[in-house]
């Protein structure tokens, strides 16, 4: 296991990231680039080892539902790419054309099976759940950006 001070090394040689030292000695490290939401790429760093990285959406990494994955065990190798995907991941730009003339409704649904709608009503985006208002947006990329930062993927049906 790699220590605070590695793990901090690892995690400095990274220049798009900054750092904030919050309570119990604990460090976050943000990326104010983000084109989402989400800012802490590394979350709660803390002297005995324990941390996380924000890892929603990249494969191969299980994530808690904050889309955070813990670094305690991770190898030196395996924490700064995964670090590097997380920036890449926040770098991305969901911008998606979508043809309004043809679009009809999507269904979205998570892990746990829940599904919700979006439909084009008066040229605003509305998300649904059941019959259910959830959220209405000005535009298709942010009623997307918002159903994959609640862990919804889109279903084809």
């Amino acid at each position: 296991m790699l220590t605070f001070e590695q793990k901090l090394e690892i995690i400095e040689s990274f220049p798009q990231l900054k750092r904030k030292d919050v309570s119990l000695k604990r460090v976050n490290f943000q990326y104010e680039e983000s084109l989402s939401d989400k800012k802490n790429v590394v979350y709660h760093l803390h002297p005995n080892g324990n941390g996380f990285v924000y890892a929603k959406g990249i494969k191969g990494y299980k994530t808690d539902d904050k889309g955070m994955v813990n670094i305690r065990d991770m190898g030196a190798d395996e924490l700064q790419d995964l670090i590097g995907k997380s920036i890449d991941n926040l770098s991305k730009d969901y911008e998606v054309e979508t043809n309004e003339e043809s679009f009809e409704e999507e269904k979205w649904a998570n892990d746990d099976g829940h599904t919700l709608h979006v439909v084009l009503e008066d040229d605003m985006w509305n998300v649904y759940a059941g019959k259910n208002l959830d959220g209405t947006f000005l535009s298709y990329n942010e009623a997307k950006q918002y159903l994959m930062e609640e862990g919804f993927r889109k279903r084809y049906y």
